[in-house]
């Protein structure tokens, strides 16, 4: 909140409308290597230039850059990465997601914002009729291949907050699998099991390799098509929807999610997971603002609080919903019983 004795400043507006500087460094030390260039040690800028190839000055002022935006400590001459940057952005890190910048920063997603008062002008997109909602937007391939790794904080706290029958066999059906994270961690944590990954045929590939790596392929099998139309088959103890319902309307969500309860087992449980706002919309920060992302690249999209998630759910013949955070992560896992 503003102190209301402060003096007006226009700093807000120039970090804010300058902000696109802070991203291209940020992508260009990722694209560059850098901070796999400076891994554990201490360098100098010298150091650094030579093991990415690149000349001195542009290394300095970039290094400086990522410095004063937290990314980077810097003491006399020399560098090194913060914890934070060791553990997400130097490639021999196992908890490394760099790659994300591909997704997060391709056309598909960046160019709406460009418009964004189009959109807001004429209540809907301008550039494209169903933005990333058409079907086979190649988004979602990207999306598979490189964010996979940021989701394996929250995809293993859904699998622990979420119990299945371990005496017997189950079933899971995975929404919008993607790169398979959700429905891995809970083949994993339930040896009985057997996972059902629905995507577009394209994604579906992505899904398959990591399954395959975890060594669950036996336990997997796969529905190809439009999740609002296929055929999602039924006996379900559980349906994964991870980061689906927000690309869409509430009439649209709950039709679905009558779907969904159409294909669960009595008791089955619907797993949603969710950028999910407090009913004031403005907190937490990362979680309200993600509206603002559906805003510039669906139709109608929005993120949803608690309340109309619950809504949502009991309209379409779901009951006991509850909202449990999962933290480190900006979402939250919404959970209720066909």
């Amino acid at each position: 909140m503003t102190d209301p004795a402060s003096p007006p400043s226009p700093q807000l507006f120039f970090e804010t409308i300058n902000g696109y500087q802070k991203t291209a460094a940020l992508k260009a030390a990722v694209e560059l290597g850098l901070f796999t260039a400076i891994g554990n040690s201490r360098s100098t800028v010298a150091e650094i230039a030579a093991r990415c190839q690149c000349p001195e000055r542009g290394i300095r002022i970039l290094c400086d850059n990522l410095t004063i935006l937290g990314f980077l400590e810097k003491e006399g001459a020399h560098y090194f990465l913060t914890p934070s940057s060791a553990v997400f952005l130097d490639r021999n890190s196992p908890g490394y997601f760099g790659d994300a910048v591909r997704f997060l920063l391709a056309p598909g997603l960046t160019e709406g914002f460009a418009e964004l008062a189009e959109t807001i002008r004429h209540g809907r997109l301008r550039s494209s009729e169903h933005g990333t909602t058409a079907p086979d937007h190649p988004a979602w391939i990207e999306f598979a291949r490189a964010m996979g790794p940021m989701m394996v904080p929250a995809a293993q706290g859904v699998a622990d907050l979420v119990p299945l029958d371990p005496e017997r066999d189950t079933r899971v059906l995975d929404i919008a699998a993607s790169h398979g994270i959700f429905g891995i961690a809970f083949a994993k944590k339930n040896p009985r099991a057997h996972l059902v990954a629905l995507d577009w045929e394209a994604v579906l590939a992505v899904s398959e390799e990591n399954v395959a790596a975890a060594g669950l392929s036996a336990r997997f099998s796969k529905i190809a098509g439009d999740a609002f139309t296929v055929d999602l088959g039924g006996d379900y103890d559980a349906v994964l929807v991870p980061n689906f319902l927000h690309h869409f309307k509430v009439d649209d969500c709950t039709t679905f999610l009558r779907r969904l309860h159409a294909a669960l087992r009595p008791g089955g449980k619907a797993v949603i997971v969710e950028f999910v706002p407090n009913e004031d919309r403005v907190t937490p920060p990362a979680a309200a603002s993600f509206s603002l992302v559906m805003l510039g690249t669906t139709p109608e999209g929005d993120a949803y609080t608690f309340a109309q998630l619950r809504d949502m759910l009991a309209e379409a013949g779901f009951r006991d919903a509850e909202l449990h955070p999962l933290p480190p992560t900006m979402q939250s896992l919404v959970v209720a019983r066909a």
